[in-house]
């Protein structure tokens, strides 16, 4: 399989910001415009990253031995220490919110711990190297949602907002790293489709248990908690318009991540003026 990157832009690099963002007081609070919904959305996807990315770390560190581009080997270093600094922020916000949800960090990311200590007796490298390009491919897509649509941060509070974005360029950045391996590696458009149904399915139901669990307390009804959500990732001007086409362009045999320029989310790379953004 021979895939090639036509939009990656010009003397592009993937640059790890190794940051600590002051989130203690705010993140333990409804920060998404006073939305408990909203925050309880965002939160749930962040209870999932910390287990999920080392797992990705893990995946593609596998393979590094057998990668002789310099280029792709410089990519991966990039890839890995993004990824550490992501897991440590969103480890230290997972605990905040935990705390005040009355929950266990551990006991909510064991469902996906379980998974992974499944697949890690059960199948082989390629298999999870293909998982890691599924995931890496969503999280690319929400994020490249979360640039082009304003609404999905309208309201929220300007040191979260500032994490997520941050979050949100980085992954932009490192997008087709896993995949590129995974091409190297001989890995098979038919294994790549599986991966992402798969994912699909336990990424979404990971969010919902995550949210049911930061929500059980707050006695907001099931029924207008769920039509805020749906209104929100779904509406008009949801957080989710525009991302349909990407999601299925990840099945066609000739896909490449950087079929998609992303250009929106490269722009956060520099200030209004030019000036550098997340030095």
């Amino acid at each position: 399989m021979n895939v090639q990157a036509v939009g990656k832009p010009e003397g592009f690099e993937i640059k790890p910001r190794n940051l600590n963002f002051d989130i203690e007081r705010v993140a333990a609070t409804d920060w998404h415009g006073g939305s408990p919904v909203r925050t309880a959305l965002f939160n749930a996807l962040s209870l999932m990253f910390p287990v999920g990315e080392q797992f990705f770390i893990d995946s593609v560190k596998k393979f590094r031995g057998g990668i002789t581009d310099p280029v792709l080997s410089s990519e991966i270093r990039g890839f890995t220490a993004q990824e550490a600094v992501h897991s440590r922020e969103h480890r230290r916000y997972n605990e905040i919110v935990c705390a005040a949800a009355g929950l266990n960090v551990e006991d909510v990311e064991k469902p996906i711990r379980g998974r992974i200590l499944w697949a890690e007796k059960h199948r082989k490298p390629l298999e999870h190297l293909a998982m890691t390009v599924a995931y890496e491919h969503l999280t690319a897509i929400l994020s490249d949602a979360m640039f082009r649509n304003e609404s999905t941060l309208q309201g929220a509070h300007p040191k979260m907002k500032e994490l997520w974005l941050w979050h949100g360029l980085e992954e932009t950045e490192h997008k087709a790293v896993a995949f590129d391996v995974y091409v190297a590696s001989g890995g098979t458009v038919g294994l790549r489709r599986r991966a992402l149904i798969i994912v699909t399915v336990n990424i979404t139901r990971d969010l919902i248990r995550n949210m049911r669990r930061l929500l059980k307390n707050r006695k907001i009804s099931t029924f207008l908690i769920w039509r805020e959500a749906f209104g929100f990732i779904f509406g008009k001007h949801g957080a989710l318009k525009g991302i349909w086409q990407p999601y299925r362009d990840f099945y066609r045999r000739s896909f490449h991540p950087w079929d998609h320029p992303s250009e929106l989310a490269i722009r956060y790379r520099g200030g209004d003026e030019g000036e550098p953004w997340f030095i």
